[in-house]
């Protein structure tokens, strides 16, 4: 009694680090660690399939960075993954590598024996798999996974379909948030500047007749041009207002890296572009430099969305020693960033890493184009 006790409270506890997250790739992230720990396992895994015949997202725990690069592209949804996708049934095997459904895996990929399965379910849709291999304690060496270590992440699985349900809702209400924010800002671009714009043009206009006329009347002139400097100017810092109230979400409090994720993943969207993001441990950064690193990610995601082209767009945050590293590429046409027409906002991101001590260099060829940002790190209190 006490065994199951402990084993529930096991899972209760895994459930609920797993509904305290907000973003889909946070929640995938804690079930497969929460996973891994309830049924004892080296090796986890948790995959969502996309509308082809591979995943649009694939988590793992218990494989380094390193080793995840070494395996090379997302699985496919073949051999066991297939099955557990089709059948939507649990799966307990002594050793994977025996069954007749197994279809081997890339050189680098770590030896698994012990296999344990069950599908993510809502209803009758299965949102994805939850895998875990080798159990790590001796005396399960041989007989590997239980049936109560079935029953548990059956249990478990449960529990994390509805956080993972929760969590893309949430994620989509983000989305229409942005959206009617767009719509917000739109209204108020056209509110502040369109008529002012629309002042200054009649005003240049007339202007331009009181110069044509003989004989010229030059204060009336000077009158008409004093006041499209003022409107100008009006127009300028209600536009300003404008721009200034477009600042970067809560970096403080949501992190650079899972703030832009989630732009990414919005921007993509938007555009029907597919957009992966990936990101190493970052060390302290200043405010500042992760309000310029998210602003020149922004320009460079846009820039690739709405000018490339592109079939797909990355964008990467590296880390190496004191020094972050931020990429954005696409696979789109490229252009010249030296040509005076090249790029959009080019001037506005090399000024953005300056004012940070940073560098900016672009890449930009038939194949694609390869913005990358690096700057030093700083602490956290820094400015």
């Amino acid at each position: 009694m006490s065994d199951g006790l402990d084993e529930l409270y096991q899972v209760s506890q895994a459930v609920l680090s797993v509904t305290r997250q907000m973003s889909v790739r946070d929640v995938l992230q804690v079930i497969v660690r929460s996973a891994r720990s309830l049924v004892g396992a080296r090796y986890a895994a948790l995959g969502v399939p996309d509308e082809g015949n591979s995943f649009a997202e694939f988590v793992v725990d218990g494989i380094s960075g390193a080793e995840w690069q070494a395996i090379g592209p997302l699985p496919r949804r073949h051999g066991m993954l297939g099955v557990l996708l089709k059948d939507g049934k649990p799966e307990r095997l002594a050793d994977i590598r025996q069954d007749p459904r197994f279809e081997g895996w890339p050189a680098a990929h770590p030896q698994m024996s012990h296999f344990l399965g069950v599908p993510v379910r809502d209803g009758d849709q299965v949102l994805g798999i939850i895998f875990a291999a080798n159990k790590i304690t001796a005396a399960a060496e041989k007989r590997g996974f239980t049936e109560r270590d079935l029953q548990v992440l059956s249990l478990f699985a449960a529990h994390a379909a509805i956080a993972l349900t929760n969590a893309r809702l949430y994620e989509r209400s983000q989305e229409l948030s942005v959206m009617q924010e767009r719509s917000r800002l739109a209204r108020e671009l056209h509110d502040a500047v369109t008529q002012k714009l629309f002042s200054i043009r009649a005003h240049a206009r007339a202007a331009a007749v009181l110069a044509a006329r003989e004989p010229c009347d030059p204060d009336r002139v000077k009158a008409e041009i004093e006041v499209v400097g003022a409107l100008g100017a009006e127009a300028h810092a209600e536009l300003r207002a404008v721009i200034d109230g477009l600042a970067p979400p809560d970096l403080q409090a949501g992190g650079l890296t899972e703030s832009l994720r989630r732009y990414a993943v919005l921007a993509g969207r938007a555009h029907g572009i597919a957009v992966t993001f990936t990101a190493a441990a970052l060390p302290a950064l200043s405010p500042r430099t992760e309000a310029a690193l998210y602003r020149v990610a922004q320009e460079a995601l846009h820039n690739a969305l709405r000018h490339s082209g592109a079939g797909t767009v990355r964008v990467r945050l590296a880390r190496t020693g004191r020094r972050v590293t931020l990429e954005v590429g696409d696979d789109g046409r490229g252009f010249t960033p030296e040509a005076p027409a090249g790029g959009v906002g080019l001037a506005s991101m090399r000024q953005r890493a300056t004012n940070v001590g940073g560098a900016l260099t672009i890449k930009s060829g038939p194949s694609g184009t390869l913005v990358r940002m690096t700057v030093p790190a700083q602490t956290a209190g820094g400015q």
